[in-house]
Formats: C-alpha cells, sequence, structure tokens
C-alpha cells in the first residue's frame, strides 16, 4: 500500500501559482493511478485531475488549461501545477492514491493541504 502526504498549500493572490507535491511511500506507487481533490468551505469534496499507472490524465472542466498533473514514479511523487489561480480555487486539496481496479474512495488518501487565493 502507499500513504500519501501532500505539501505545498499556502495562500495566493488572484492570478498566481502554486505548486502541490504529493510523496506516496511505498514500494508500488508506480502502479497506482493517482489523484487530487478538493474540498472548499461548506461543500463536499470533488475531483480535480487525475493520472493514471500508464500516464493517462484526466483533468476536471474547471481547472482545465490551467492546472497540470504530473508524475515521478523514481521519487514517489505527483504534482500539481496550478496557474491563474481564483478565489474559487481556495479548498482543501487532497492526494488519493488507488489500485487501477478500485474507485477513489477505497484508497490511500492524506490529510490535506490548504489552498487559500486572495481577490
Amino acid at each position: 500500500q502507499v500513504q500519501p502526504v501532500e505539501s505545498g498549500g499556502g495562500l495566493v493572490q488572484a492570478g498566481g501559482s502554486l505548486r502541490l507535491s504529493c510523496a506516496a511511500s511505498g514500494r508500488t506507487f508506480s502502479s497506482y493511478n493517482m489523484g487530487w481533490f478538493r474540498q472548499a468551505p461548506g461543500k463536499g469534496r470533488g475531483f480535480v485531475a487525475a493520472i493514471t499507472w500508464s500516464g493517462g490524465i484526466t483533468y476536471a472542466d474547471s481547472v482545465k488549461g490551467r492546472f497540470t498533473i504530473s508524475r515521478d514514479n523514481v521519487k514517489n511523487t505527483v504534482y500539481l501545477q496550478m496557474n491563474s489561480l481564483k478565489p474559487e480555487d481556495t479548498a482543501v486539496y487532497y492526494c488519493a492514491a488507488t489500485p487501477p481496479a478500485n474507485n477513489w474512495y477505497s484508497g490511500f488518501w492524506g490529510q490535506g493541504t490548504q489552498v487559500t487565493v486572495s481577490s
């Protein structure tokens, strides 16, 4: 199994950029699908971006063209580069890891990192 740990959150002005990192322990990292989710105050947790074990990538419509997900299987790390940030991107961002045959919610989740975008 893997245990994700997020970092890189913080406070940024609208239009700015942040890069989130998710370091995952475990020797099987490269065989897991990795994803980023976020939860804004008073809202449910929603999908942001995912990268499969084979490199396939998907994004939520709200972040397409602004966010980029990538992974480094040598460093056991997945990244989320966030550009052109908007106040509505403010949320706790969670990293998740799951074997390809499973759904996200039965996978492994980090504790989250806060991203705050000021207007």
